[in-house]
């Protein structure tokens, strides 16, 4: 983005208004009556997923198919802007803010505990599947379990909306929100009034919803870690402290903007992930690791079919439910806002390079992330040198990771790094965010320009504190789970709209005669001029 903001643009308040109204509400509602909020979000969460878990796997799936034909197709040949559009990052920088921008505090969360998890049984997510815990099969299961909710699928929601969006924008001259993205279904009549308001209204509070889960799920593991490497006891007045460190980090990089704050966060939060997978490679069951990440990927493609249509009858609702379909409820819901986001930093570049940065490389770095760090952990529990599965069953599901690093050596610099880490990798995703909500709460928004400094402040505070609130004074068996439950919410209100945005792509990528003329475009800037 260039220097120059939107302040001088009018707000949207058909879409600010409602948003900070349901926003503050719920926060209220967590300080007075936060039992009933969780009560309401935890009933909306057990019908939707129960009900529409079968929607939820079609949607997945049907994603996944479509993002592969355009990855390899002649469609992938389309330049984001025209074929003489130049892009503005590197591809080093481009991968650094996707990545960290899309993960949060995801993969340091469950890089142990997801997987220990599974092979203690520890819920009950082996039950549906007979597999007794702690076996082998068990270890198996759990890596493949692993690389199948954190690889392919998932990203292949992020780049279905981003690729969609940028597409609209750049080389459709659509306006930059979730509404235009439906114009190939609908028509221009979706860029106006009510309906316009309620897309937009709808996506904004599905990713405020889905950060606020992020938060609090990180605000949980850096208190169990806070607690055991220190003994500082969790408490409120430690969650708000965290919270105001984090909100005032993330704040000041989106305020400062993407080309200076997020683009330097997200650097220094990717080269943080690098150094930490290749020191634990290296410092870890280097051949087990190896092995198991082998193994795991074979379990996973084994089972992929079964896994990618089982509703949770199969599998059981403590594995499908909680786990897979929650976390599809929570990709869903960052999924329209975050395609905006990966569309204003694509410009220049073509649909496959958009592709490979956005689906194919995040979904390798968390296969290598789950097998260096799972494996590692899977290892050491088999072998006695750390019993993490006791530590999550006493301190809950975030606490597996410290028990974990407290063995790796030099622990006692790697527990104060990973709580910088965490820090920093939520702050990324959020100062993207409250960036991009910005941008959709302002009449005219561009992809070169920055929202007002006013809109990201307000923002960056009230994810923060919906977050904190509902972390102090809530909290269940598997984590924090008023925060997990509004997510799923926010993931269920906005899952017609990436229905809607799967369907458009589909039209518009596959039977629009201007996209025709588009590849024709780019196949002819590719081809080499002819010598006279």
């Amino acid at each position: 983005m260039s220097e120059k903001n939107t302040a001088q643009k009018p707000v949207r308040w058909s879409v600010f208004v409602p948003c900070f109204l349901v926003i503050g509400g719920a926060a209220i509602l967590g300080v007075v009556n936060n039992a009933w909020l969780t009560e309401v979000a935890s009933a909306i969460f057990g019908w939707s997923l129960g009900n529409f878990g079968w929607l939820y796997q079609l949607v997945a799936m049907g994603t996944l198919l479509l993002i592969s034909l355009l990855a390899f197709s002649k469609l992938g040949n389309i330049r984001l802007g025209g074929p003489e559009a130049k892009a503005k990052h590197s591809f080093g920088s481009w991968f650094a803010m996707t990545l960290t921008g899309g993960i949060a505090t995801g993969l340091i969360t469950y890089g142990v505990n997801e997987v220990l998890i599974y092979f203690g049984n520890i819920y009950g997510e082996l039950d549906g599947y007979g597999i007794p815990a702690l076996s082998d099969e068990a270890a198996y299961f759990s890596m493949g379990r692993c690389f199948y909710n954190w690889t392919v699928i998932p990203y292949a929601m992020y780049a279905l909306s981003g690729v969609l969006i940028a597409y609209l924008y750049f080389n459709r001259g659509k306006e930059l929100s979730v509404a235009a993205s439906l114009t190939p279904l609908f028509g221009e009549k979706v860029m106006h009034g009510f309906w316009k308001s309620l897309v937009d209204v709808l996506s904004v509070l599905a990713i405020a919803l889905g950060l606020a889960a992020s938060l609090g799920a990180g605000l949980a593991l850096i208190g169990t870690g806070l607690s055991s490497a220190y003994g500082i006891a969790q408490g409120p007045l430690v969650w708000f402290i965290l919270t105001a460190i984090i909100t005032v980090t993330f704040t000041a990089a989106s305020v400062t903007g993407i080309d200076k704050g997020i683009k330097w966060l997200a650097g220094l939060t990717s080269k943080i992930f690098y150094v930490l997978l290749i020191l634990l490679f290296i410092i870890g069951p280097t051949i087990y690791i190896l092995n198991m990440a082998n193994v795991g990927l074979g379990y996973w493609l084994d089972r992929f079919w079964m896994w990618g249509f089982d509703p949770s009858t199969v599998g059981g609702s403590a594995l499908v439910t909680w786990w897979t379909m929650y976390d599809w409820a929570i990709w869903i819901a960052y999924a329209p806002l975050m395609g905006i986001f990966f569309a204003i930093i694509a410009y220049g570049r073509t649909i496959r390079q958009f592709l490979v940065i956005n689906w194919m490389l995040p979904s390798a770095f968390g296969f290598v992330w789950f097998a260096v760090w799972g494996g590692t952990a899977l290892n050491w529990q088999i072998a006695g040198k750390a019993d993490i599965i006791s530590a999550i069953q006493s301190n809950g599901a975030v606490a597996g990771i410290w028990e974990f690093l407290k063995h790796v050596p030099l622990g006692s610099i790697l527990i104060p790094a990973i709580i910088i880490t965490l820090i920093a990798a939520f702050s990324t995703t959020a100062d993207t965010m409250s960036t991009t909500i910005s941008a959709l709460c302002t009449q005219g928004a561009r992809h070169d320009e920055e929202p007002a400094l006013w809109q990201k402040i307000v923002w960056g505070a009230s994810i923060g504190l919906i977050a904190c609130i509902m972390v102090a004074f809530g909290g269940g068996a598997q984590g924090v789970d008023g925060v997990k439950y509004l997510a799923a919410c926010g993931g269920f209100v906005v899952l017609a709209i990436f229905i809607l945005q799967v369907f458009s792509a589909v039209k518009v990528f596959f039977f629009d005669p201007a996209t025709k003329l588009d590849i024709q475009a780019a196949e002819t800037a590719a081809a080499p001029e002819k010598v006279e």
